[in-house]
């Protein structure tokens, strides 16, 4: 065979072998069972040691679990409705995007509402004592965006950094995602500074998520877009700072709010599309909780196990 034909075949071979080779790069979710379409999941663990998970839906749904892989229906959040959101929803009863997390006795849930497309948008704060369905008391709005603003008010997360302050990361699109500070004793904002910590220009990114590992506050954020069954780009990225306010850089130390980002997850073979992800510190590890599309566009639940290499950043196994 002719040095020119080896040389065609190989380039053939690299065309074939290399989608394989990269589809290969990220494991498959973890074993999950029952009810598990779920969209935007985030998950706590409860004082028994059972599972919590809320995720966007009809006045927010609510499923738990008692060993993190069969899940069942557990109801609504707000089963009779949540008037205080519809002027955002355009009268949807569908609101998105929580973040829920248990300290001192109590659940608490930031949520938002919004239309697709819109920053015409709010997030709000609830609580409860048990988390059980009906048992949510509505405490209040958070912050709201116009479309005067050049952010976004959705997409929630709470962290509280080694001072003891309280911060909600948000947003989606525009000028990409934002930080406020909370007031502890209420939950709600304190002041009226806004922080940038991570963008592109106005493009896609969205769904932050902060943590706290080591000596750094890892972000996470959702790349490209969700919402469009397996034709769905969204990925995985990260960045992470020695200060919970950033700057945040990735691995190759670019900048967050100048579309930085490490990826740690993309779509491969069946799994199309997982993002929106939240990180548990777990009794046996750090878990990522994400959703993906299969293949017929049905959004389900995908949780695995994060692992750290020898530079303190992360990966999914």
């Amino acid at each position: 065979m002719s040095i020119a034909r080896i040389s065609a075949l190989a380039i053939v071979v690299a065309l074939v072998v290399a989608p394989s080779a990269a589809a290969a790069a990220y494991p498959d979710p973890g074993r999950v069972t029952g009810d598990v379409q779920v969209h935007d999941p985030a998950m706590v663990r409860r004082p028994d040691g059972s599972y919590l998970l809320v995720h966007t839906g009809d006045n927010l749904a609510l499923k738990t679990s008692t060993d993190r892989i069969a899940f069942r229906n557990a109801g609504a959040v707000f089963p009779g409705g949540a008037p205080w959101s519809t002027a955002y929803t355009g009268g949807s009863r569908n609101l998105w995007a929580p973040d829920i997390s248990y300290r001192d006795g109590l659940y608490r849930l930031y949520y938002s509402a919004s239309t697709f497309g819109s920053n015409r948008s709010a997030i709000f704060l609830a609580t409860s004592t048990t988390g059980a369905f009906g048992t949510w008391t509505h405490r209040g709005l958070v912050i709201e965006s116009r479309q005067t603003d050049d952010f976004n008010a959705i997409d929630p997360n709470l962290v509280v950094d080694d001072q003891g302050r309280w911060w909600l990361s948000f947003g989606s699109f525009w000028s990409g995602i934002k930080m406020i500070q909370l007031d502890p004793s209420t939950g709600l904002r304190l002041g009226s500074g806004i922080t940038a910590v991570a963008g592109r220009g106005g493009g896609a990114v969205e769904a932050p998520f902060i943590v706290k590992r080591g000596q750094y506050y890892y972000q996470y954020v959702s790349f490209d877009l969700c919402c469009r069954g397996a034709s769905s780009t969204y990925r995985v990225m990260v960045g992470r700072s020695s200060s919970v306010t950033g700057p945040y850089l990735d691995r190759n130390g670019v900048p967050m709010t100048s579309g930085g980002g490490t990826e740690v997850l993309a779509g491969h073979g069946s799994v199309h599309g997982p993002g929106h992800q939240a990180v548990l510190a777990d009794v046996d590890g750090d878990l990522i909780v994400y959703h993906y599309y299969a293949d017929n566009g049905a959004a389900s639940l995908g949780i695995n196990r994060l692992a750290y290499d020898s530079a303190g950043w992360p990966r999914v196994v």
